[in-house]
């Protein structure tokens, strides 16, 4: 299976999400700001990087688990990738694409607007980080979620 953790520019919730999935992160805690710090890629995605999934690792199933920014076309870019991928005779029911954006308050979009759009990263990314804190037991259920949904899957396999 592949999972692709979708988010606006995949430097924040999806990275947050497809840790916690690969446990990374902590699913029984909130992380103090420094465990956000050493993600790979977390705040530090680049805009010309959106539209490129980025690998994480593989779970307890041996799944692929990607991130992947998808700018404010999320729905538009999920149904490219589908419909590509029907086309290619690849079965899409081997693919979750989730969107990690219902997770992400203001304060979230606040810092993550000012560390990587304007740059101003020394105030932008402690807000990231304290947002996602503020909303981290609903990453914890959207990957539990996920994973459930993942176990059931693989297991009709």
């Amino acid at each position: 299976m592949k999972i692709f953790y979708c988010c606006y520019g995949s430097a924040h919730s999806s990275v947050v999400a497809a840790s916690i999935h690969l446990g990374l992160l902590p699913s029984n805690r909130v992380p103090a700001p420094k465990e956000f710090l050493v993600l790979p890629h977390f705040d530090k995605t680049e805009s010309f990087e959106i539209g490129t999934p980025f690998f994480m690792g593989k779970d307890e199933y041996d799944s692929d688990v990607f991130i992947l920014g998808m700018a404010s076309e999320r729905r538009l870019i999920k149904k490219a990738i589908l419909s590509f991928l029907t086309h290619a005779g690849i079965n899409t029911r081997e693919v979750m694409i989730i969107d990690t954006l219902k997770n992400v308050n203001f304060i979230t979009k606040i810092g993550g607007f000012a560390s990587r759009r304007l740059g101003f990263v020394t105030i932008g990314r402690p807000l990231t980080i304290l947002g996602i804190q503020q909303k981290y037991g609903d990453f914890v259920k959207l990957v539990m979620h996920v994973k459930t949904t993942e176990q059931k899957t693989t297991q009709l396999d």
